[in-house]
């Protein structure tokens, strides 16, 4: 009878144990927002490349297994015109937005087609990137700097002003503004310094510098030889680089331009709970190292770069005013393509 006792005794101990270790598992899964059963589906629209979107997609449908996120993928500029349409004709179809930078969430915002969410991630991304409102967060940093063939270029230079150099007339290539939303953003920072304005651009024009659709047909002509200098994001440069492309990435001396490529939920979304669950996991330490493995800067702290690209202490950045540069984002084009002929 004595025996018995005892192994009830045990059992008992046990039991609370288990219980107590069950719990504290719950408590710890519940306190990163995290719920791995939550199912349907989402609308993810973004301009980032094809295969980081769906290694982004993979990787978070790894944790959420019951769950399907479905990709729109094009430019900035279109997607964003995709989604004005939508809500012009009030069918908005995109329930996560993951696009260039915070000029363009700010639009958005204006036009209250954004949900506030405060991830339980943001403790851990600068306050300098996350939107005072809760209605977007960056979650890189893509700057935008100089590329060089290195077969064709011996002695690399350290400045903008290469571009404009009459000694490379004719051998640069820069993104159109009209098209990546990177090059808008570059384009009115520059406009709105000093040392550039639009006097620089005039001079692009003169120096005959060619004009692409995307950063990827400036990779592509200078990693080919066709152009010797081009205006690109960083992380495109460096992988042409790790893929055995003979270029070079510059940071040049006056500093860069640099988006923060920001998520947020769009208002309405039918399944806010996915929606919300998508955003924790592109700023976690999953996310964020998911980041770096494809060759991004990671805003999180903790989070090294990749090789080949600067930390986001390391990078000496141009900015301007972002309300600024939303009010006259539109103007800015307008003269762009003035000048370009566009």
């Amino acid at each position: 009878m004595r025996r018995k006792s005892i192994w009830m005794t045990l059992m008992l101990g046990v039991l609370t144990l288990s219980t107590a270790w069950f719990n504290a598992g719950v408590k710890a899964a519940n306190s990163s927002g995290a719920d791995l059963k939550i199912t349907g589906k989402i609308l993810l629209y973004t301009s980032q490349p094809d295969q980081d979107a769906q290694g982004l997609v993979s990787a978070f449908l790894k944790k959420y297994t019951q769950a399907k996120v479905e990709i729109f993928r094009s430019g900035t500029e279109e997607v964003i015109s995709k989604l004005l349409a939508e809500a012009k004709a009030g069918s908005v179809q995109a329930d996560v937005l993951l696009v260039a930078d915070a000029v363009t969430f700010e639009r958005l915002k204006e036009q209250n087609l954004l949900m506030p969410y405060r991830s339980p991630e943001l403790a851990k991304i600068p306050k300098a990137y996350i939107d005072k409102d809760g209605m977007y967060t960056g979650t890189k940093i893509i700057s935008t700097a100089l590329i060089v063939n290195t077969k064709s270029v011996t002695k690399m230079p350290n400045s903008w002003r290469v571009l404009t150099d009459r000694a490379s007339k004719g051998k640069g290539i820069m993104p159109s503004p009209l098209y990546s939303g990177a090059a808008a953003y570059t384009l009115g920072v520059l406009i709105r310094k000093d040392n550039f304005g639009w006097d620089y651009y005039k001079a692009l024009k003169s120096n005959e510098i060619a004009i692409t659709q995307g950063n990827g047909g400036v990779i592509k002509s200078v990693a080919a030889g066709e152009k010797s200098y081009g205006m690109v994001v960083d992380y495109m440069a460096a992988r042409a680089k790790a893929e055995g492309s003979p270029v070079e990435l510059i940071y040049p001396k006056e500093g860069v331009t640099a988006v923060t490529e920001p998520v947020g939920i769009v208002k309405g979304t039918k399944n806010a709970a996915l929606a919300q669950a998508f955003v924790d996991f592109v700023l976690s330490a999953d996310g964020q190292k998911l980041a770096t493995q494809m060759g991004y800067t990671p805003l999180r702290a903790g989070i090294k770069a990749p090789q080949g690209l600067k930390t986001v202490k390391g990078i000496k950045v141009i900015a301007a005013d972002i309300s600024e540069l939303y009010k006259n984002r539109d103007n800015d084009k307008k003269q762009f393509s003035s000048i370009f002929e566009q």
